[in-house]
């Protein structure tokens, strides 16, 4: 029998990766967030301008796992105010499900003022007492469906802050059986103490299949601890991959104790808002067409790791090539997933 041609065998492949992304549905619940940022060509000595860009560490990796072509649900408490309508337009425009989501809360949505360094790293400045983000009850969560998920995604703020982030917890946890859970911690010192993320971490370790947070986010919650240290930390705990981004030098992923990294790619960086969003996004995305996704990674070797963090790395990158959490599409006309088929969105 004559063997295939190698074209018809990646057709097949792309094919194959096609459906299987087509079919996993990955649940995303937290935040969303208004990033002011100054406008220093609109403002004067005696008035300060501000853009305002919708953002938010859940909300963001929602937007970019849709972009790719994930069949993704947002979970997320929506206030009547204009940021809230910004919010709501933002997430539908990039194709998110907003099935049990809940719009017009009475509450305020969360503003951050962003204050960028000269190399395009943010430092924000909350304002988020009582907002509607953190208000989750029982009986709304209660009410959206989680039992056709492949993959929960949360962590950030919404997992912290009370009454809503326990409860979120607790409900997530009733369904951790038949899905893979994700979780970025996104510490933000200046809102929430880094001593509270330490006592929650290790309840979220008994949770967490995949654990992926910055190398900041490493020094506060592990004051110290290099990356191998604080991976082995954490696996102990009960989580079986961790990711830890390190900025310009790329990504150390450990499973189960193996390591691997993967270098950045090379942009020329406008700012950093909204990258290590855009790397868990990815990170889902190329294990979901990879097959891994619905369980607890038995199957995922090194090698699918070190392919999922490179693609992972691409799409921060682009996301890094563009102002604010804006992540790149996935060129569907192409059909095949990989790093040469992303668009930056202008």
């Amino acid at each position: 029998m004559a063997r295939p041609q190698a074209p018809v065998i990646v057709i097949v492949i792309v094919i194959v990766i096609v459906i299987v992304i087509v079919i996993v549905i990955v649940i995303v619940i937290g935040e969303s967030v208004a990033d002011a940022f100054t406008d220093p060509a609109r403002s004067s000595s005696d008035e300060l301008a501000l853009r305002a860009l919708p953002g938010g560490g859940p909300a963001n990796t929602a937007v970019a796992l849709a972009r790719l072509g994930i069949r993704t649900r947002f979970l997320g408490r929506f206030s009547h105010d204009v940021f809230g309508a910004l919010f709501h337009a933002r997430l539908s425009a990039s194709g998110v499900d907003l099935t049990g989501s809940v719009t017009a809360a009475t509450e305020p949505s969360t503003l951050a003022v962003a204050d960028l360094d000269d190399s395009g790293q943010a430092t924000y400045t909350f304002y988020a007492d009582s907002a509607a983000d953190w208000q989750w009850t029982d009986d709304e969560l209660a009410g959206a469906r989680l039992d056709d998920a492949a993959c929960l995604h949360t962590g950030s703020l919404a997992l912290i802050q009370q009454p809503g982030g326990s409860r979120i917890e607790d409900n997530l946890a009733r369904a951790r059986e038949h899905v893979t859970w994700s979780i970025d911690p996104n510490v933000r010192p200046l809102l929430v103490p880094p001593s509270v993320y330490r006592e929650r971490l290790p309840r979220w370790c008994t949770l967490a299949d995949i654990l992926r947070l910055s190398e900041d986010d490493l020094a506060l919650l592990l004051p110290g601890a290099d990356p191998e240290e604080a991976c082995d930390t954490w696996h102990a705990a009960g989580t079986r991959l961790v990711v830890i981004t390190l900025g310009g030098r790329g990504a150390l992923a450990s499973l189960d104790g193996h390591r691997v990294t993967v270098p950045t790619s090379a942009v020329d960086v406008v700012d950093t808002v909204g990258a290590g969003d855009s790397f868990t996004a990815g990170l889902l995305h190329r294990l979901a067409a990879l097959g891994h996704l619905g369980g607890r990674l038995d199957r995922l070797n090194l090698d699918d790791l070190t392919d999922a963090c490179t693609f992972a790395a691409r799409v921060a990158a682009l996301t890094c090539s563009v102002s604010g959490a804006n992540p790149p599409w996935l060129d569907e006309e192409a059909l095949e997933v990989g790093v040469e088929q992303l668009l930056p969105h202008a």
